[in-house]
């Protein structure tokens, strides 16, 4: 049996249930109608995995639930998706980590979360072994107090075994600066919004911060600008492509999708510039619908969009 693994998704995993359109809450004691309400895995890690399957990759996930129906709910959804869940733990001392997402009509959107057993939860002890199988990594743990310890010695290890690492944020927080100076030498590509370059460097000046992330070991940063499109930063190379114009739906696993497809791209033989318009096109389908994966299809019609991308270097 082929144990091969394209991308490993490392991180956070919730259930998200998305309400559309909330532009306000309803007085005390009354309600309101919506057009939609929808429960899917998310996350890092859960998301992102949902969207590596849908583009047709064999993708694993490495986080955790808790014992109980968000557990259930997340486990059944990420099978019928076809995610490898053999490194998914159960924790039976914390909840399966949950959020309410209010979208307005416009697509952006509100959370409320609760903090769960993917934060807190070690990685799957068999993980380890299995690095050789894995062809990419994007882990999106960092500051996670139950992972954090092993950070080092898995991307050390994943990348001697010849993967590709990306590395993403949930949000930037206490400490999040002296995580990354521990595993930014073992990423290839280190990918935050707009806003975490902000609240982490101090400005927006995108190829200073750029530098100073490859100073602290990464191999180059894909800076994602929201309806500004994205930018991708090595030392020696920049190039920029614009967002596609959509009328967007939910945003929600916008940032997650775009890494997502930055891989998919790779993984299928396009090059850097390339794979990151088809991360662009892939984070506007999804924004196009509700939940995950929003109304993404298929790898080739994702292609197809790609396609409508230019950059300029």
């Amino acid at each position: 049996m082929d144990q091969s693994i394209d991308l490993l998704t490392v991180g956070l995993l919730t259930v998200d249930i998305a309400v559309r359109p909330v532009n306000e809450l309803p007085p005390i004691d009354s309600g309101m109608l919506v057009e939609s309400i929808l429960l899917s895995p998310a996350g890092t890690a859960g998301g992102a995995a949902m969207v590596a399957a849908k583009l047709g990759l064999k993708v694993a996930l490495a986080s955790a639930i808790g014992d109980d129906l968000q557990g259930v709910a997340v486990r059944h959804g990420l099978e019928k998706a076809g995610v490898d869940l053999r490194f998914l733990v159960t924790n039976e001392q914390f909840p399966t980590s949950s959020t309410v997402l209010p979208v307005r009509s416009i697509g952006q959107r509100s959370t409320y979360h609760m903090v769960g057993a993917s934060m807190v939860t070690p990685l799957h002890e068999d993980l380890a072994a299995a690095l050789p199988q894995i062809r990419a990594i994007h882990w999106g743990a960092v500051n996670f107090p139950g992972i954090g310890e092993q950070a080092v010695a898995i991307l050390k290890a994943a990348k001697a075994a010849g993967a590709f690492v990306t590395c993403d944020l949930v949000s930037p927080r206490e400490g999040t600066m002296e995580d990354l100076a521990r595993i930014l030498p073992y990423v290839d590509l280190f990918m935050p919004s707009l806003a975490e370059v902000l609240h982490l460097h101090g400005n927006d000046d995108l190829r200073a911060a750029a530098d100073r992330f490859i100073a602290m070991g990464a191999g180059g940063c894909v800076f994602k600008l929201g309806h500004e499109g994205a930018i991708l930063l090595k030392p020696d190379y920049a190039v920029q492509v614009p967002a596609l114009p959509i009328d967007p739906v939910d945003t929600t696993t916008c940032g997650d999708s775009f890494c997502v497809g930055f891989h998919a791209g790779r993984l299928r033989g396009l090059d850097e510039e390339a794979s990151l318009c088809f991360a662009t096109a892939t984070a506007a389908q999804v924004a196009m619908g509700l939940g995950t994966v929003g109304a993404l299809s298929s790898f080739d019609e994702t292609m197809a969009l790609s396609r409508s991308v230019g950059a300029s270097s």
